[in-house]
């Protein structure tokens, strides 16, 4: 190649990565700057009744689902059984289109996955070693320690970490319940009771931030987990409902992708997470 042809694309490249850069700078700085901080960052009551109506609709779904072995998981055709059985991951949006709340955004998703020659009883000792997920869950779970423990329920707080384009650490506390049908099937129900944003995590300056600072990048958060044994494996299935502040108007553009990416991100991280530690 000649030699100015190459310091030509040389060139072409260093601006493409430079104007690259920039754009996620600016971005990141969007994101924060969007934000209204002299506005409370508590969620609006009407958005946490719509929440709280939306996970209970859920959550007779689910115990619909789980009160016998036919049926157990959601539904999946043929195909998609070959597919999970090849090692693929199957992450739905199930987001009902045109839910708007007042100031808040609620987002639905699920992530079936399969681990050939896992159990039931496998998949159960993991998610009850809940003082285990930084292991198994780095870099998302930075900490984690069970509170108290009776019987199949647990009251424990995480110390969790998401990076998209910024990072941020949050503090929270769930409270969850472990149950199962029969050997071969199990289920849990995990319910955010606090989050708070961290500001200089892991610093001398840590502290948690106020109601009136927090950028309302996640306000609530539950979880179902559903697990079936057959095939010479274990189904595992995955529901997250999240409940965070809406985009602010006329920044859709750029705050969009992020709000839509992070949960998606989430469900397959833990799927992923949870596969290997099962292989394990």
């Amino acid at each position: 190649m000649p030699r100015r042809a190459c310091r030509c694309n040389v060139l072409f490249m260093m601006q493409h990565l430079i104007a690259n850069l920039t754009r996620f700078f600016a971005l990141g700085g969007l994101l924060i700057l969007a934000i209204p901080q002299s506005a409370k960052a508590d969620p609006p009551a009407a958005s946490v009744t719509a929440f709280n109506n939306y996970v209970g609709a859920l959550e007779s779904r689910l115990a619909r689902q789980h009160s016998a072995p036919r049926g157990f998981l959601a539904p999946a055709d043929a195909q998609s059984g070959a597919r999970l059985r090849r090692g693929e991951l199957i992450v739905e949006n199930l987001t009902p289109s045109g839910t708007e709340l007042p100031g808040a955004m609620l987002h639905h998703w699920r992530g079936t996955a399969f681990v050939p020659g896992a159990t039931a009883a496998d998949f159960e000792r993991l998610m009850k070693a809940f003082n285990d997920y930084p292991k198994h869950y780095a870099p998302q779970v930075v900490t984690a320690q069970v509170l108290a423990r009776q019987g199949d329920h647990l009251q424990a707080i995480m110390r969790v970490r998401q990076q998209h384009i910024i990072t941020v650490v949050m503090d929270t506390s769930y409270d969850v319940n472990f149950a199962r049908l029969d050997a071969l099937h199990g289920y849990s129900i995990s319910r955010s009771t606090r989050i708070a944003e961290i500001a200089s995590p892991g610093t001398r300056h840590e502290r948690a931030l106020s109601g009136s600072e927090e950028h309302g990048f996640l306000w609530r958060l539950n979880t179902y987990w559903s697990y079936e044994e057959r095939d010479g494996g274990v189904y595992m299935q995955i529901e997250s409902v999240t409940l965070t502040r809406s985009i602010p108007r006329g920044l859709g553009w750029a705050v969009a992708p992020f709000v839509e990416a992070v949960p998606r991100e989430s469900l397959e991280f833990t799927l992923r997470s949870t596969s290997t530690a099962l292989r394990r």
